[in-house]
């Protein structure tokens, strides 16, 4: 466990790291894909189909659940959201129907919809309880590194339980951490805070607030668009990957491994991103040259898979990719006034996901058909954002 868990003198924020820990320990991730179609005995389509209704379910369950956490309080609706969540992970891992897939990706929906936001906000008016304002950004980019490392952990361990048990353990598996993460939660003493008229936000108005701010600002929605290009290659990467490794017979032991690799690709760019402009020459060129790096990698995996360039796919097009939105906020930032800048990224990130639960089953169902197709199709959406950068050195 993470040395910064034990140095914590607050024992609010040390329970709050624990949680943070115990929560990342999810040993399926290793395998997800393996698990559906070899365990599940479900097609790539179907796959994506249930990350479709998970995004649908959470999207509208978000609102009613906000209702939980400001009435009971947040730290209920933490742990009762990790208990849903420990739940659904039993009966994912005992009963292999797309039928009851899709039960327990709406209660993977209520699970993240009852923790979201109620957690960061728990952590937030306890500092702000023990005059800690100041450290907010500390404690939280503390809480992030070991959900990560916890991460690389449970990846790593996933695969190595499903080499031995079987596919469906590492699931089951991950019940436990959550319930350990839900007690965790609950013993932390509920901070004070004022009670407010704010409502918990209506995605769908963001959403279109954001569109509407966007058609009158043509930088920002150059700049938007390239992002949820590239932000969906690097969503399609991760679900893409595996059955790569399938196809090549790669051996389950070393799955865990491979993502193990793609956390830490992320975290060397996104904690490098200043370098990155120096090598590239600048910030205009290394927004076009990952864009091409990510575009290259799929054509690279489609033309000759085999392990070596899986492994620059994953970790090269990975890392690159699965970082490329937080620098493009950077950028965005810079283009929004501070007091909309809440709701505007917050209504790029929802179109984001609305884009992506449509195409969900698009690219599943090419991917059923054809494994290279499907890395092609979706490796073209990088060099697409490649047009609106152009496009946005014509408008600077």
């Amino acid at each position: 466990m993470p040395l910064t868990l034990f140095k914590e003198k607050s024992p609010t924020v040390y329970r709050y790291y624990a949680f943070t820990f115990f929560s990342g320990l999810v040993f399926y991730t290793a395998v997800l894909v393996p698990f559906y179609t070899q365990w599940g005995g479900i097609s790539l389509t179907q796959v994506q189909i249930l990350q479709t209704w998970f995004m649908i379910s959470a999207l509208l369950l978000e609102i009613p659940t906000g209702v939980v956490a400001d009435k009971y309080g947040r730290k209920h609706s933490v742990a009762l959201g990790s208990i849903t969540l420990a739940v659904a992970f039993i009966l994912y891992g005992t009963i292999p129907r797309f039928e009851m897939f899709l039960v327990c990706e709406f209660l993977f929906g209520l699970g993240y919809a009852l923790i979201s936001g109620a957690g960061d906000a728990l952590l937030y008016d306890t500092l702000k309880d023990e005059d800690r304002e100041n450290e907010t950004k500390q404690i939280f980019g503390k809480s992030q590194s070991i959900g990560l490392a916890s991460g690389i952990i449970a990846t790593i361990a996933g695969s190595i339980i499903a080499s031995q048990f079987g596919l469906n353990i590492p699931m089951i598996l991950s019940a436990i951490p959550v319930v350990i993460a839900a007690i965790f939660i609950w013993s932390i003493k509920e901070p004070r805070y004022k009670e407010t008229d704010a409502k918990s936000p209506n995605y769908f108005s963001l959403a279109k607030n954001g569109i509407v701010y966007l058609s009158t600002h043509k930088i920002l929605r150059l700049l938007a668009l390239d992002s949820i290009l590239v932000g969906a290659a690097a969503y399609f990467l991760v679900w893409l990957y595996q059955p790569l490794l399938q196809v090549i017979a790669f051996p389950i032991f070393y799955f865990g491994f491979i993502r193990a690799g793609l956390t830490l690709a992320q975290i060397g760019v996104s904690s490098n991103f200043s370098l990155f402009e120096k090598l590239f020459g600048s910030e205009s060129k290394f927004t076009k040259g990952s864009a091409l790096i990510v575009t290259a990698t799929f054509f690279l995996a489609a033309a000759f898979p085999n392990i070596i360039t899986i492994l620059f796919f994953v970790v090269i097009g990975g890392g690159f990719g699965t970082s490329r939105m937080t620098f493009m906020i950077t950028n965005m930032n810079k283009h929004i006034p501070s007091d909309q800048r809440a709701t505007i990224i917050s209504s790029i990130t929802m179109f984001q996901r609305l884009v992506l639960a449509v195409c969900n089953p698009i690219v599943g169902y090419i991917a059923t058909v054809s494994l290279r197709g499907a890395l092609v199709v979706v490796g073209v959406l990088p060099l697409l954002s490649l047009l609106f950068s152009y496009k946005e050195k014509e408008q600077s």
